[in-house]
């Protein structure tokens, strides 16, 4: 008799959580449809192909922001591509080569660190050594130097988790057949951690393509008169238009429904890159699936 009322108060306990974690979902997904409606009504007014495609004018209260889109693809998609190889590259050294060493303490110590220092902290480094010291001036190139900064502790704390969610058998099956440590790193493990390794790159991606902190003192500028031809010349980008419309604007009320747009498509092309990232993921899944 005891056991069956312990059992169904296991069974009532774990209704309950299930419930309270599907609540939770649901209030999440609901904030953000919400979000996402709020800037749809609001940003209504504001769009058509010509503000996704024309440039800024007259004070920013007309056109569009086609130069801030390509800003801020460029630094989002050039921070990525500097990051992933540096992040992993390092979380391989500190899973496979770096054992419990007060080196490999320090520096997993400092990565956890770095996760949580404000991003405005990264923009006055990326101003005093890529700016100032480098002699890159603000242009795009210290915007994705910055920005790769920013990402890399992001990059290395989930590939080291996904690497650590490899058997360890697979490592001593590949040794015991021959294979060295590199080509059991490179034809085992990192196979096996490359979706979670992708959807670090997702979740670093995200952030540096919404910052504003990080690039206002070293790659955005408020307006350039035509688009950047060179790695070191400014851009301009989406959040930091998003912030000069919100507090330097000369009729806040008149660009406010730009505000929205302008947010409204950064949400957009942060998703829109998302989804490709997360479609390479699936077909890794897939392919390690298959195998």
């Amino acid at each position: 008799m005891s056991t069956q009322r312990s059992s169904s108060g296991r069974y009532l306990n774990q209704t309950i959580g299930v419930n309270l974690m599907r609540l939770a979902t649901l209030v999440n997904a609901g904030v953000i449809v919400a979000i996402i409606l709020y800037l749809v009504y609001n940003a209504l007014p504001a769009l058509s192909w010509e503000f996704v495609f024309d440039s800024p004018r007259d004070m920013m209260t007309k056109g569009g922001v086609w130069p801030c889109i390509v800003g801020t693809f460029f630094l989002a998609v050039g921070a990525t591509i500097i990051a992933l190889p540096l992040g992993v590259a390092t979380a391989v050294y500190l899973t496979e080569y770096g054992g419990s060493g007060r080196f490999v303490s320090g520096v997993r110590l400092a990565v956890s660190n770095l996760s949580g220092v404000p991003s405005v902290i990264f923009g006055l480094f990326g101003l005093t050594f890529f700016v100032t010291l480098c002699g890159f001036g603000v242009s795009l190139i210290s915007g994705i130097f910055t920005l790769a900064v920013l990402a890399l502790p992001i990059v290395i704390n989930t590939t080291e988790a996904a690497l650590n969610q490899v058997p360890q058998s697979w490592r001593e099956a590949s040794l015991a057949l021959g294979a060295s440590k590199k080509q059991t790193i490179f034809k085992i493990i990192l196979p096996a951690a490359l979706p979670g390794i992708l959807t670090g790159n997702i979740l670093a991606l995200s952030r540096v393509a919404g910052e504003t902190a990080a690039i206002m003192y070293t790659a955005a500028v408020f307006f350039t008169p035509k688009m950047s031809s060179s790695i070191f010349d400014p851009v301009m980008s989406l959040p930091y238009h998003i912030y000069v419309l919100a507090t330097s604007s000369v009729n806040v009320e008149e660009t406010r429904p730009l505000q929205y747009a302008t947010a409204l498509l950064l949400v957009a092309m942060v998703l829109g890159l998302n989804m490709i990232a997360l479609i390479i993921r699936n077909r890794a899944q897939r392919k390690i699936a298959r195998q």
